[in-house]
């Protein structure tokens, strides 16, 4: 199989969920590690014209939008597979993945989590507005997906594209007090503490990959 090159901003949601997919299905890829503002450049925007992370070449081919990229790797890749068998399942699977791209990522990660973590990283200080603003959309996201998800992983006894998309996001936000208020010792805090130990999270973590790129 022709080597993949991964290119993204280590501590990206997005990035992660996508190398999680290639530790998930023992990949191996070359992490092309980019900083701050690097997806603006046009060197960058040669290859994503909307100057977003992650892409990844194989060989010859090039591919950005994270979802695209993890099925990808299921399809060039043996099983287990990352989507379920039932249909039902799958169906629940596509309703959360969804959930995590188009309401818990804009409404919880780049408001609550981005404020919490990454201003302070970069010398500011977190805007108590734009977080007291997202909070009750923070509960909801985590009432939602709790009436939705498995007792395991989100659609089952195994891990599934819902899964690989929303454990970063869901992580960043345990990590802030709004997220330790939310989760509590809730199903979908249980579920990020699962998560938290196969080794494909751990093998993503972000001075992991600084370290390795």
């Amino acid at each position: 199989m022709a080597e993949f090159t991964v290119y993204g901003v280590p501590g990206s949601p997005y990035l992660r969920s996508a190398l999680i997919g290639f530790e998930e299905k023992g990949i191996a890829y070359r992490l092309v590690s980019m900083g701050f503002g690097e997806s603006k450049a046009p060197e960058h925007l040669a290859r994503h014209p909307f100057g977003r992370i992650p892409v990844v070449d194989h060989g010859d081919f090039r591919l950005y939008e994270t979802q695209a990229i993890i099925r990808y790797l299921d399809d060039v890749s043996p099983p287990p597979s990352f989507e379920p068998r039932d249909i039902r399942s799958k169906a629940r699977m596509n309703q959360l993945v969804g959930i995590a791209d188009f309401y818990f990522f804009p409404k919880v990660t780049a408001t609550i989590s981005f404020q919490r973590l990454v201003v302070p990283m970069r010398g500011g200080t977190p805007d108590e507005a734009v977080i007291a603003a997202a909070k009750p959309d923070a509960v909801t996201c985590v009432k939602a997906i709790e009436a939705l998800m498995g007792d395991v992983y989100l659609t089952g006894e195994e891990v599934s594209l819902a899964d690989i998309m929303l454990i970063p996001n869901a992580h960043y936000f345990s990590l802030t007090p709004e997220g330790k208020e939310t989760l509590g010792d809730g199903k979908l805090q249980r579920w990020v503490e699962r998560m938290r130990r196969r080794p494909s999270f751990e093998r993503t973590e972000i001075e992991r990959l600084k370290a390795a790129a």
